[in-house]
């Protein structure tokens, strides 16, 4: 079986796919950094709890955004599972051509969700919209050029900001407003973190639609934590939770695979 994970920044999104199939998905926090014996008992734990023995990993793909997470799940995967991950990063194979300028400066969450969209959606233009911490949208070619896309503030961060740096916004919860209109600042918040939310990716979608693929409707993918919350907006064609989990399990097919014979 392989074992998946997306390391973000707020939390650390697990899988176990048995061959293409999804067998169970899990999150932790990835703050406060936990140790290799720490993540390994987790893991083992949470594997358990879904009927997969740890010793049934025998493959570990991940990837990364917090680079001291690292050394600690190499480690884990190593000594709990004895499988060497493989870490999505430069120099992997991903089936894509990365056309961003700087091609190390992608987010490996970013190339993993453009991967998972492709194997999805083969030959079609798509736009990713990833509703993290960050959200991000990724642009992929019908081709598999990978040209970049946008990041803005997620509404998680958007609220922390507001709450942190002014003296009287309170911290609110999140969610669908029943109405653009507050009525009371908890209200008027949630609306303008929402509403806004949805109008800066409706925008954005418009923009490179029109610009990159002359107007013609790309396929939009939603995924992420708070994609499901924007789900009656209808900005997304699909929304794929386990998108980035999808990503790397194709990554590892591409760089594991025996070559074939001549």
């Amino acid at each position: 079986m392989l074992l998946c994970l997306d390391v973000g920044n707020s939390q650390i999104l697990g899988g176990v796919f048995d061959g293409d199939t999804l067998r169970c998905t899990f999150r932790k926090s990835t703050h406060p950094l936990a140790t290799s014996d720490e993540l390994g008992v987790f893991f083992a734990a949470v594997l358990r709890a879904h009927a997969i023995q740890p010793e049934q990993i025998t493959q570990v793909a991940l990837c990364s955004v917090v680079p001291a997470a690292l050394h600690s799940l190499q480690r884990a995967c190593v000594e709990y599972h004895h499988a060497e991950p493989l870490i999505l990063q430069a120099g992997v194979k991903t089936g894509l051509k990365v056309l961003y300028r700087n091609p190390h400066e992608v987010g490996a969450d970013r190339i993993a969700n453009a991967i998972g969209g492709t194997l999805r959606h083969p030959g079609r233009n798509l736009i990713i919209v990833d509703c993290g911490t960050a959200t991000t949208l990724d642009v992929v070619t019908a081709t598999g050029e990978y040209l970049g896309g946008a990041i803005l503030p997620g509404v998680g961060v958007s609220a922390a900001a507001l709450a942190g740096h002014t003296a009287k916004l309170p911290h609110v919860q999140i969610v669908r407003p029943e109405s653009p209109l507050g009525r009371t600042t908890a209200e008027s918040i949630n609306s303008g973190l929402y509403h806004g939310h949805v109008g800066a990716i409706r925008h954005l979608i418009s923009s490179i639609a029109a610009e990159i693929f002359a107007g013609a409707k790309p396929i939009v993918i939603g995924t992420g934590g708070f994609a499901r919350m924007f789900e009656a907006e209808k900005l997304f064609d699909e929304i794929v939770p386990e998108l980035v989990l999808d990503g790397l399990r194709h990554a590892v097919k591409l760089n594991r695979e025996p070559a074939r014979p001549s």
